[in-house]
């Protein structure tokens, strides 16, 4: 196995690692916020830790509540045709959480392109 593809582990306290798919280590930006709710300190920003296809563990600015639903934006390594920037937008339930991490269970997800940087509004 190589860098890419080698099997994470980064337990959190108490819990014995039972994933069986490959986690893929990723250092990117993500945005979360917690879905059908108003009450404030419901989103916020952190960097990826690793993801697989049916998960994503990620750094937060607080503990989460285990499951709810969430909506997470990563901002994706790879471009479209090598040059259209990519935003990852997914929604799940997070199904572990510490006050500094969590993990969330992803339920539906799309790749989305990200508007150019430095675009002048309107154009």
């Amino acid at each position: 196995m190589d860098a890419y593809t080698e099997r994470l582990s980064i337990p959190m306290a108490g819990n014995h690692d039972r994933r069986t798919t490959i986690r893929f280590p990723m250092r990117e930006e993500v945005r979360y916020r917690l879905l059908n709710t108003k009450a404030p300190g419901t989103s916020g920003s952190g960097r990826t830790l690793n993801i697989a296809s049916g998960g994503i563990l990620f750094t937060t600015e607080g503990q989460l509540p285990m499951g709810r639903s969430v909506e997470i934006s990563v901002n994706w390594p790879a471009r479209l045709d090598g040059t259209c920037p990519l935003k990852f937008v997914a929604t799940g339930r997070v199904v572990r959480s510490e006050a500094d991490r969590a993990a969330v269970r992803i339920e539906r997800y799309e790749f989305r392109t990200r508007g150019a940087i430095g675009a002048a509004a309107g154009a």
